[in-house]
């Protein structure tokens, strides 16, 4: 475990103080990067969120995908709680905490917006940080790596319309469009590059070359994940100063969305006996949130100062505390699964 996942917390907090203080003092700065965007793709934006993402994308291996029916039960809990579960509990409990309990402290048109960013978080599954999140829990990476595999392949073909569709029926109007292209451009191109990548290191070297060109690549993702944080919340900073109360309206559903996840996840785990090493990355891949892609859609969408745009960057702010308890949570309860149960 290195230094930056030992202490990612910190490094976290550090970069939210340090945007929020940067764009308090010089807000020209960031409506000068505001201002370099072309359709609707903000350039510092997508080039950080590359930053972060290709080398995540170099890591999972596609030739795993033959083993998939070997241990069906996990990866099943995983795509039912990513596609079938969590997409909608999110859209409900952002109609029923914006339309419903905080109606009156907020106006329409920033509700739906707020409703808007929670939808493209719960969207998203988890593609980055869960490489961190399985480590963490001691999880079997080679089938993290089949997990993670899988979901990206179908977040290619589901997300835009799930997204697409839960906008719709909260009264969103959806530019399928740009929606369309943030999928090429945040999910299909980085897999793409990736793969091509690991197929040539693998193909004229080796594994250890991958993991020497992985180790190299690493800094600078570390480097997009804080840079992108300090510029968030930089742009942010007027409004999350201004309204502090919007941070907690936004935070209080996405908790409860987290937590309530990990715990119906988990539940399903153990029920049909998953080993721990299995069920602990499969419900941290089914909590948490491919921040990143969401991040970059709802800029996309709705601008970089929309509410949309603050609910994803308040999914950053909740995400990493929160995941780390239940990374703590299912460390503690390792006791109640059976790892001796193969055939997950």
């Amino acid at each position: 475990m290195g230094l930056f996942e030992r202490y990612l917390t910190v490094w976290v907090g550090l970069a939210i103080g340090l945007g929020l203080l940067l764009g308090s003092l010089s807000p020209e700065l960031f409506i000068g990067i505001a201002s370099l965007e072309y359709q609707h793709v903000n350039f510092v934006i997508a080039a950080l969120i590359w930053l972060m993402i290709y080398p995540m994308m170099i890591q999972i291996d596609f030739s795993s995908l033959k083993d998939v029916g070997k241990k069906p039960k996990g990866l099943v809990l995983t795509l039912v709680i990513n596609w079938l579960i969590k997409p909608f509990t999110m859209a409900f409990l952002g109609w029923l905490f914006f339309k419903v309990f905080f109606a009156s402290w907020v106006d329409p048109q920033t509700a739906s917006e707020y409703i808007a960013g929670m939808i493209l978080l719960g969207v998203a599954p988890c593609t980055a940080m869960v490489f961190v999140w399985s480590q963490l829990t001691k999880g079997d990476a080679n089938y993290t790596l089949v997990q993670v595999s899988v979901n990206d392949l179908i977040m290619i073909i589901a997300f835009a319309p799930i997204a697409g569709f839960l906008l719709g029926i909260t009264d969103v109007t959806v530019p399928w469009g740009t929606l369309v292209l943030s999928v090429v451009l945040y999910v299909l191109i980085p897999l793409i590059a990736g793969a091509l990548t690991r197929r040539h290191l693998l193909k004229k070297h080796d594994s250890k070359a991958l993991d020497q060109f992985l180790a190299k690549l690493k800094p600078w993702s570390i480097i997009g994940l804080l840079t992108t944080v300090v510029v968030l919340f930089g742009l942010q900073a007027e409004t999350i100063i201004a309204k502090p109360q919007a941070i907690v309206m936004i935070a209080i559903p996405l908790m409860i969305q987290t937590y309530g996840i990990f715990a119906l996840a988990y539940w399903m785990a153990k029920r049909v006996k998953l080993p721990h090493n299995i069920a602990a990355p499969a419900c941290m891949i089914g909590t948490s949130n491919f921040f990143e892609l969401a991040v970059a859609v709802a800029i996309s969408l709705f601008g970089l100062h929309s509410g949309a745009a603050l609910a994803t960057v308040v999914g950053v702010l909740v995400e990493v505390p929160v995941m780390l308890s239940l990374v703590a949570f299912a460390n503690k309860t390792r006791h109640w699964f059976d790892d001796s149960d193969a055939n997950a």
